[in-house]
């Protein structure tokens, strides 16, 4: 449904509209012609007839000037009753006082109640924000570099707010705009296309059903490439989805079977309790070696269906935040310097990234979090 703009009318217009009526033209055809509400229409006629103006200030009654002056007073008793405490306190509190409250009370009678001239006060303040501004672009640059210089305005602002600091995405915007701080999500990246695929008849079991209540109970890889010196090496991730923590993974020179067997090797958790194993359709996933050891541990398959990247889309995503925060850019000077940094990048995407489609949680506290309310239960 579209909404109806507000219209303005000027007081020219308003005049014209009572010196209609008052010539004899009936109120229902003005109201329909002119496209007013009945309400507007009397209120211009009784304005005009009792003073001659449309301004509210000139159509107050007496009751209505009483009620506006008790409610101002009322708001000063309320700013002095805040501050009072502070009126015997020494210069730099009463400062504070009045920087705290500037959104509530006109700083002007908060001078005079605190009893500092406002010039004082605007140059004490103007020296306390930028001091303030000093120590928060500090932050900000802190906690950027901290997270590997990918978070952008939204992270920042929840980790701003564990640190106890209240700030607008715009103003921390602006301040990394000013230090330079941009995020590596704002460079687009491109994405290859795959091309090796099976014809297996395993059916999509998962059905993109990728919200998942239960640890363990789904897990889904994909693999994706990085450069060590002049060659491609492969990176192979397993994901739970029900907390989007990756609980296996492996590097090496080759896309085959042993490089998700390997990643299979690294989860911290018994195997048996896996239910769901959901891939895309690449060789490297659906073979003998790998039906051999999920049917050992008793875990059911899922494949994409050809040439559908959504049925995988957590996959999907997950390799993305890699290529973005991991791969794009890096060369690796050997196989052994790579497993150490992916070991160590695992190690924070699961315990010290927060994560939006977790409520800006850290997937371990995530699960966390899911414990304890399942034993509260």
């Amino acid at each position: 449904m579209t909404k109806r703009k507000r219209r303005t009318f000027s007081k020219e217009f308003k005049e014209q509209i009572v010196q209609l009526h008052a010539s004899g033209k009936p109120r229902a055809e003005i109201i329909k012609e002119y496209e007013l509400t009945p309400f507007s229409f009397d209120r211009w006629v009784g304005q005009y007839h009792s003073s001659g103006s449309f301004e509210e200030r000139d159509n107050r009654t007496p009751e209505q000037e009483e009620l506006i002056k008790l409610r101002k007073e009322n708001q000063r008793l309320a700013m002095e009753n805040d501050i009072f405490k502070a009126s015997r306190a020494d210069h730099g509190t009463k400062v504070d006082v009045i920087r705290n409250n500037r959104h509530k009370y006109s700083v002007s009678a908060m001078c005079e109640v605190l009893q500092i001239p406002r010039s004082t006060y605007y140059y004490e303040a103007k020296e306390r924000d930028t001091k303030e501004e000093e120590e928060l672009t500090k932050l900000i640059k802190e906690i950027f570099k901290e997270n590997r210089r990918v978070y952008g305005q939204r992270k920042i602002k929840i980790e701003l707010q564990k640190k106890g600091w209240q700030v607008s995405r715009r103003r921390i915007g602006r301040i990394m705009k000013d230090q330079g701080l941009v995020s590596k999500y704002t460079v687009a990246q491109f994405k290859p296309k795959k091309t090796t695929v099976n014809e297996s008849d395993v059916g999509n079991v998962l059905n993109r059903a990728f919200t998942q209540d239960q640890p363990l109970k789904v897990v889904v890889s994909d693999l994706t490439y990085v450069r060590v010196r002049q060659r491609w090496h492969y990176i192979c991730v397993l994901v739970d989805l029900h907390n989007r923590e990756i609980i296996g993974h492996s590097a090496g020179r080759h896309k085959d079977a042993k490089l998700v067997q390997r990643a299979f090797a690294t989860v911290p958790y018994n195997l048996n309790h896996l239910e769901l194993f959901h891939t895309d359709r690449g060789s490297e996933f659906k073979n003998q070696l790998i039906d051999e050891a999920l049917i050992t541990f008793g875990i059911d398959r899922s494949l994409s269906h050809k040439g559908t990247p959504y049925d995988n889309a957590v996959a999907e995503a997950t390799f993305k935040t890699i290529k973005t925060e991991f791969v794009n850019g890096t060369v690796f000077s050997s196989q052994e310097e790579l497993d150490l940094e992916l070991f160590d990048y695992v190690n924070w995407f699961n315990n010290i990234r927060i994560h939006e489609s977790l409520d800006y949680l850290t997937p371990r506290e995530y699960k966390l979090q899911h414990q304890l309310e399942q034993t509260a239960i």
